[in-house]
């Protein structure tokens, strides 16, 4: 059995947990914590830059609320918790396609609370605790 990956992300006055799943893009991101970045806004996106150049790896056109997404364009992490300017509907569309890296837990509503320019860390969450 394995053990969860769990992050912490701290963007602005919001902080929601994820867990990872088992990409390889996941598994880069696990190995670089922790990350330091300044927040962007896209509708009800939340992304910031990384270091990292990932391929694409499953890509997605459509994402779920709560979807943690890697955007190999702007090697970027994104935080999806609502429809894009690019939403057709209901649906939660990217930009363009990402890799889905993991899903918030919890309320992502939280993240209506970051402006662009807030400073993000993400980093290893302690233990299965956290918000639920």
């Amino acid at each position: 059995m394995t053990t969860a990956r769990r992050i912490r992300i701290t963007a602005g006055r919001a902080t929601v947990d994820a867990e990872l799943n088992d990409t390889r893009a996941a598994t880069a991101v696990w190995q670089a914590l922790p990350l330091a970045a300044k927040a962007e806004t896209w509708g009800d996106e939340v992304y910031f830059e990384t270091s990292l150049a990932l391929p694409e790896e499953q890509p997605r056109a459509v994402v779920d609320r709560g979807d943690v997404g890697y955007w190999p364009p702007g090697r970027a992490l994104c935080l999806f918790y609502g429809p894009t300017p690019a939403s057709r509907g209901d649906e939660i569309r990217p930009a363009s396609p990402v890799t889905v890296i993991g899903r918030i837990v919890g309320d992502t509503d939280r993240l209506r609370a970051v402006r662009p320019g807030d400073p993000v860390r993400v980093e290893r969450a302690d233990g299965p605790g956290g918000p639920a």
